[in-house]
């Protein structure tokens, strides 16, 4: 930044605008407050200089360095009027104007105008009405150009003012548009012919004038980054108890210290709560970030701080995180990348035809198997190309573990961020590019009738996360003991409530985001104190958000900090689904041979201990396996004393094993386990992997799950399970009169059996067999004229115990026989049908079917034709 030349114009001027001239003007008043920091008492100003002389030092002095800060100087009362020019031929001169008006201690007044004249500023500086005593002769201004609040003086200015009238002095001010932004701060001096000393006239705050050049006070909304129809940028972030805030400017992304940093003054640029500014688009900076002053106990003014509302995450601060100074991103200084959204439209599926696949973006393409380039192999194209496999499976929507940028130490878990994908998912490794490629995984699955919801954490931040050091006292409970490690967010203060709908805002309108899963849920119903509410606001405002009113919302309570589900009632409003963890624990110790049957039942049934409380069965999420835990293969594989949680059971063998009958059982748990999750009332959630064996060797960590391994999609598992998959699927879709339902069955839809036909053992904890029959509503089935359209019963059994059951089964319907559709216990291909179609056997009257150990079956009812 080069300093003033010896071409400024710095001399006496009469500004010509008077009542008159200013009528020609379109004003547009804000009125601010200002406070002076630096004060010209430390400016060396006991020498007079006549105009000459200034010109001469102007040119004597240093170039200014874009390493020095600006400093927001002035401690007045300022009333700001920014003006744009209507008469056309001031256009070109004049292109933005802004007018600073202060009152002196001795009751006069002074106006500063500030404007842009082609490639040059110009500051006109009026005196009225300003009481003189007799001896006063002339009146001159004495002050310097800053770009630092360490007393730092890059340019000393004193000039006289010269009358336009009896009660007016005006004078005219000229720079350059390379040595701005910076701050004109000045006070006045009275000197007679007698003395050159004279007397010095502040604001009526006892402190100096001040005025900012080439930057403007902005504007405290929208928060983060905007651009103005002029091309400025305006900067605007929360802090409500910084007492003041560094906007940090760098000009190239591998340098370490920023090329221009802002002192952003309380008076002139806070409105309540939010720290603002502007500047012009035409600068070279890239990136930005915050530095925040206050309490030494709760800011650290080292410390460069990411705008929490940043939409692009760029470069990143080098050495930063190694030196301890977090977080090292940055924000990036450009809008966002333009997308082709034309012809993308939301499959918006109805809630409980739901059929849901949770995988990792990173894992799931990521390993060699996948063939993928390496640019594409691990990011959200890689995503777009795999797209077969998920219709291959028959599912309609995609649950996306955490894809914000994260903790390199704890994961995906520990985001800190909320308004944009990790650039680590973009072809390049870019911000933009990961943009992009999302944008264009979300269209491609809408192409192909698949939803896209994303996992999310809004109650705590990694170390260093990006609300951290801006306002910890506002943005955290920092009272709560039991919360004070885990960096926990204060979800339902007001300015982070409206921090989470922002950022769901911007999934849902720029991202096109169908739904979210929100982990951690539980902790959304604590209050700024810590204390659990009933009506949590932010819970209540999402539910009623217009923007996310044709999305899913779901809830999650597991927690990443430590590892256990919570049961909680959560409050719902007829919109927050669920993640059923009851499901997965009764589950998994039904077919373990430890359940109850009751529980068994209720599961089956759409958990009415959870969602009779006005919602239904489509708003519960059953998963067997999920990203934390083990796999659905390890959970057949492995049961020793350090997963006693995992509720697991290992078959007979801990670990891999060559073992026949072990391998064969674990075969038919893990059917077991899949027929139950897609036989059962609610929304079925597959995890990625567990359709080819993808295993974790054990380990119940999120960390110790390794890249999916594409080959073993062709191994005879993988094939039989996938092709298992994909049936179920057909059957839930085909049958979603009974088992695809919104509202829980009725009383007379269905009837419980004994292994004999008797009444369920409900009272008896040895008995391991349940058999239902789901009764198809007669009136549906007669809305077609076709016979064979007709929709029979279903039969449903379920043996957990170490023998075998002969079961009896029903009478069919009138005109029907049973068909048998899956036995678990069968061999490949045998155990269902390997042409999507189930293997039909007519039983006429009551047939006796003897039932293996420790397996499921599924009979239909079907006419003759069918």
């Amino acid at each position: 930044m080069a300093t003033l030349s010896p071409f400024h114009t710095i001399g006496s001027h009469c500004l010509n605008l008077g009542a008159n001239e200013l009528s020609k003007w379109a004003i547009t008043s804000c009125v601010c407050k200002s406070k002076v920091g630096q004060s010209l008492q430390r400016i060396d100003v006991g020498r007079k200089l006549l105009p000459g002389e200034v010109v001469h030092n102007v040119a004597q002095s240093p170039r200014w360095s874009l390493d020095l800060r600006c400093f927001a100087a002035a401690r007045v009362s300022v009333e700001q009027t920014e003006e744009s020019v209507t008469k056309t031929s001031q256009v070109d001169e004049l292109q933005k104007q802004s007018t600073y008006l202060f009152r002196t201690e001795t009751g006069g007044q002074v106006k500063v105008f500030v404007c842009k004249r082609s490639v040059k500023y110009v500051v006109d500086i009026e005196v009225s009405s300003l009481q003189l005593s007799s001896d006063d002769s002339q009146l001159k201004l004495s002050g310097g150009l800053y770009r630092s609040n360490h007393d730092i003086i890059n340019q000393i200015i004193e000039t006289p003012f010269i009358a336009r009238s009896s009660s007016e002095l005006a004078l005219e001010l000229e720079f350059e548009a390379k040595e701005v932004p910076c701050y004109l701060s000045f006070l006045l001096k009275a000197s007679s012919s007698a003395s050159s000393s004279g007397s010095e006239i502040r604001s009526h705050r006892k402190s100096s004038f001040c005025v900012p050049i080439g930057l403007d006070q902005g504007y405290p909304a929208p928060l983060g980054l905007s651009f103005s129809t002029d091309g400025s940028m305006n900067f605007a972030v929360y802090s409500r108890n910084a007492e003041s805030l560094v906007l940090c400017l760098y000009d190239d992304n591998a340098s370490e210290k920023p090329a221009l940093e802002l002192d952003l003054d309380p008076y002139v640029n806070r409105t309540g709560n939010i720290w603002h500014a502007s500047i012009e688009g035409a600068w070279t900076f890239v990136s930005y970030g915050y530095r925040c002053k206050g309490n030494r106990d709760t800011f650290h003014a080292e410390h460069v701080l990411l705008d929490p509302y940043a939409k692009i995450i760029g470069s990143s601060i080098p050495n930063h995180h190694e030196s301890g100074l977090l977080p090292k991103h940055l924000g990036r200084l450009c809008k966002e990348p333009a997308f082709d959204w034309s012809g993308d439209l939301s499959p918006n599926i109805p809630l409980e035809q739901l059929l849901v696949y949770r995988l990792n973006v990173m894992q799931f393409t990521k390993d060699k198997s996948s063939k993928l380039p390496a640019d594409v192999a691990g990011t959200f194209s890689g995503v777009t190309e795999k797209v077969q496999h998920l219709k291959d499976l028959g599912i309609n929507a995609v649950l996306l573990e955490p894809i914000l940028t994260f903790s390199e130490q704890k994961g995906p878990y520990f985001p800190c961020h909320f308004f944009s994908p990790a650039n680590l998912y973009g072809p390049s490794n870019g911000s933009v590019s990961a943009i992009n490629s999302m944008k264009g995984m979300v269209k491609n699955l809408h192409a192909n009738g698949i939803e896209v919801f994303l996992e999310v954490v809004f109650t705590h931040t990694a170390e260093g996360g990006a609300l951290q050091g801006l306002d910890d006292l506002s943005y955290y409970h920092n009272s709560v003991e039991d919360l004070e490690a885990r960096n926990a967010l204060n979800c339902n203060y007001p300015v982070v409530q409206q921090f989470i709908l922002d950022s769901l805002r911007q999934w849902v309108t720029e991202f096109h985001i169908d739904g979210f899963c929100f982990i951690n849920a539980s902790c959304l119903l604590r209050g700024v104190r810590g204390e659990r509410l009933s009506r949590p606001p932010l819970v209540e405002a999402i539910a009623f958000e217009p923007v996310l009113s044709m999305t899913k919302i779901i809830a999650d309570c597991w927690d990443p900090y430590d590892k256990m589900p919570k049961e909680i009632r959560f409050p719902h409003w007829k919109k927050w689904a669920e993640m059923n963890t009851k499901f997965c624990s009764d589950i998994r110790n039904f077919l373990r041979g430890q359940g109850a049957l009751s529980s068994l039942a209720t599961r089956l049934c759409g958990s009415g201990d959870i969602f009779s409380d006005g919602r239904g069965p489509a708003f519960s999420f059953n998963f067997i396996a999920r990203n934390f835990g083990l796999p659905l293969v390890d959970l057949v594989s492995y049961s020793n004393a350090e997963l006693a949680s995992e509720v697991s059971w290992n078959c007979g063998e801990e670990g891999p094993t060559t073992n026949t009958a072990v391998l064969e059982r674990r075969l038919k748990q893990i059917r077991n386990f899949l027929f139950v999750l897609y036989i059962s009332l609610g929304i079925p959630v597959l995890n990625m992997g567990d359709e080819c064996g993808h295993s974790s060797s054990g380990s119940p960590s999120c960390g110790s799950r390794k890249h999916l391994d594409w080959n073993t999609m062709t191994t005879g598992f993988g094939i039989q399970t996938t092709k298992f998959i994909s049936f179920l699927i057909s059957l839930r879709k085909s049958r979603s009169d009974l088992l695809q339902k919104r509202n829980f069955l009725k009383e007379e839809n269905i009837e419980w059996h004994g292994s004999n036909r008797s009444p369920p053992g409900w009272e008896d904890p040895s008995c391991k067999f349940l058999a239902m029959r789901l009764k198809a509503d007669k009136a549906e089935g007669q809305l077609s004229s076709e016979a064979s359209q007709l929709k029979g019963d279903l039969f449903i059994a379920f043996n957990a115990a170490d023998r075998a059951e002969t079961i009896i089964l029903p009478p069919p319907p009138e005109g029907m026989a049973w068909r048998q559709l899956v036995d678990t216990a069968l061999p490949y291909p045998g155990f269902f049908s390997t042409d999507g179609k189930p293997i039909c056997e007519q039983m006429m009257g009551l047939v006796a079917y003897k039932m293996k150990s420790r397996s499921c079956i599924l009979f239909e009812a079907c006419t003759g034709g069918s």
